[in-house]
């Protein structure tokens, strides 16, 4: 029921107010303090709604962020010194869909062991539902102001810099807004907080971005920003309009966070690229499991001082553990004040990456026959995340999709012929695994 990414999936089938109801009745029998917020989606007022009146009819006391961004919902939990934080949302999904995701006071997602067990009280439909006279209190606090200014106290700007940022009609003006204060010169697109996502789809693509890239490359501005409906995600283009990708971010990031000696935490699908410009700065690679919570439970470890996904989910631990979107952004433009983003992006040499996959209903079992065969033929195995093979020259990843029914497949290796040669003999070992 619980995916790394909480509850997640189209309203009035996989995500009803029933559901909402269920999991604020499941928290209730532990915590007796909750912040609950949600992102602009017009099904997340109902849900929220629902979830707060399972909490406080098992007597929480329930804090009501209203629409607010994911970062800000995590960062919350903390700040109210609650024991933990509802974040009613489906991040990028289309809005048709809904979800619910769950954090911790460190700002760190629920992880597997909270999962497994708000899972199984669900399913139980378990309950410690308070008398008539001692429901939980209800309380609004507009915790928007606090992120605001605990980005400004985190990060500076010197010098002029003229921004475009593209809030997606998500929950993210906060990064307008402090970029404004920072002395940026800021123009918005899709900044009217919408749950339909009329100006683009929520995903903070390259394609999706477009507008934004073109209108950056067409003006005097030095960098685009763009995030997803609840600003978990930051993405961002260059002053000549090119839109960095995940992995050249990731590398940038890293290397701006960690000194010699340190560490950052990436998945196991992040590019070769990024491994390589760290190691030029003596910084340690450390692979997790695709998901924020992996990262962010890497993240938490000494040494770790930096972590992030190349689908634009940015942790810096001395912050918070929570991927913060509008964080992300203030950061890359302190980074391109002092050094334009194309400049340093310049400096990532990127690898040929294929990708690819196989549909499936039996995705356990071929995942299985998979593990076999390659535990069979290759030396350099790693089973942390699906089936990733490192073969010195380039690697390939075979993993189950966690919603989807596929297998997908990744390689990459440092030129064109040995990256085709990697996929193929990827996608024929999976055939092959598909077929038994």
């Amino acid at each position: 029921m619980f995916g790394t990414s909480g509850i997640r999936g189209p309203v009035g089938e996989e995500v009803t107010a029933a559901l909402a109801l269920q999991v604020g009745h499941a928290l209730g029998i532990e915590y007796d303090r909750v912040v609950v917020g949600r992102d602009p989606r017009e099904s997340g007022e109902t849900l929220q709604a629902a979830v707060t009146a399972g909490l406080r009819e098992s007597g929480t006391d329930v804090i009501d962020l209203g629409v607010a961004a994911t970062p800000t919902v995590g960062r919350a939990v903390g700040w109210e010194d609650a024991d933990a934080g509802v974040a009613v949302t489906a991040s990028h999904n289309p809005p048709e869909d809904n979800g619910i995701k769950l954090w911790q006071p460190s700002g760190q997602a629920f992880d597997a062991e909270l999962r497994k067990q708000m899972t199984e009280r669900i399913e139980s439909e378990a309950t410690a539902l308070a008398d008539w006279n001692a429901f939980g209190d209800q309380s609004a606090v507009d915790h928007t102001g606090t992120h605001r200014k605990a980005l400004l106290d985190a990060v500076d700007i010197d010098g002029d810099l003229s921004v475009v940022v593209d809030v997606g009609n998500g929950a993210g003006g906060v990064t307008a807004a402090v970029l404004d204060e920072l002395g940026c010169e800021v123009e918005t697109l899709n900044a009217q907080e919408d749950g339909s996502f009329p100006g683009r789809p929520s995903e903070p693509t390259a394609e999706n971005c477009q507008s934004l890239a073109e209108l950056v490359a067409s003006t005097d501005a030095d960098l685009g920003i763009a995030h997803d409906g609840d600003a978990d995600r930051m993405r961002a283009a260059t002053a000549e309009g090119e839109f960095l990708s995940g992995d050249v971010l990731l590398a940038l990031f890293g290397r701006a966070a960690a000194s010699e000696g340190e560490a950052v935490a990436v998945p196991v699908d992040t590019s070769l690229a990024v491994e390589d410009h760290l190691a030029d700065g003596g910084i340690e690679t450390r692979r997790t499991p695709v998901g924020d919570v992996y990262v962010a439970e890497a993240a938490s470890e000494p040494g770790i001082v930096f972590g992030g996904e190349p689908s634009g989910a940015w942790i810096w631990p001395e912050e918070t553990l929570c991927p913060d979107g509008p964080l992300a952004a203030c950061r890359i433009a302190a980074m391109a004040a002092e050094t334009p983003l194309a400049e340093r992006a310049a400096a990532v040499e990127t690898y040929p990456i294929r990708r690819d996959n196989i549909e499936t209903d039996r995705k356990e079992a071929v995942m299985d026959a998979v593990s076999e065969r390659v535990t069979e033929e290759f030396e350099d195995i790693s089973t942390l995340d699906g089936v990733r093979v490192d073969l010195g020259d380039g690697w390939f990843l075979l993993r189950a999709s966690g919603t989807q029914p596929l297998v997908r497949m990744t390689a990459e290796a440092r030129t064109e012929a040995r990256a085709g040669e990697i996929a193929e003999q990827a996608m024929e070992l999976l055939g092959d695994a598909s077929a038994e």
